[in-house]
């Protein structure tokens, strides 16, 4: 008797990622890039101007690359294939948290989360018009 675990779907998913022409994948990662630098753009002008370090410590990373050390959120990490991080922090800024957050002395000065909500939906278009795009051009080569 076979025991059959529900993954979710998480199998099947896989395999039709797996499916993806890699000319597919690679077409898209120009536009996962601009959006990044949108949020991170807008994330900027809404950070608040104290030294300037916090704003200059807003990076955008591509895809198969290493985020920056001691970066929100999350610290430092490898971007997937597919995808682009823009994180907030470095070795000399590690309070980036508490700006956008606040503490109990500090009120809040959220920058990066209405700059993310702000920026969504045109980063959102912008994919999802590069993966149709990328699959017209590039469906059936290997």
């Amino acid at each position: 008797m076979e025991l059959l675990m529900d993954d979710g779907g998480l199998a099947r998913f896989q395999k039709r990622m797996r499916a993806i022409p890699k000319a597919v994948r690679a077409s898209v990662q120009p536009a996962l890039v601009k959006g990044a630098e949108e949020i991170a753009g807008m994330a900027r002008h809404l950070a608040p101007e104290e030294t300037g370090a916090l704003k200059g410590s807003i990076a955008v990373t591509g895809p198969n690359q290493a985020t920056p050390p001691y970066s929100q959120p999350g610290g430092s990490m490898t971007v997937g294939e597919n995808q682009a991080a823009v994180t907030v922090g470095d070795t000399a800024v590690r309070y980036a948290h508490l700006v956008e957050y606040g503490t109990r002395r500090t009120p809040a000065h959220p920058f990066f989360w209405p700059a993310f909500r702000l920026m969504r939906k045109r980063a959102t278009n912008r994919i999802k018009r590069a993966v149709s795009k990328a699959v017209r051009d590039n469906w059936g080569r290997p």
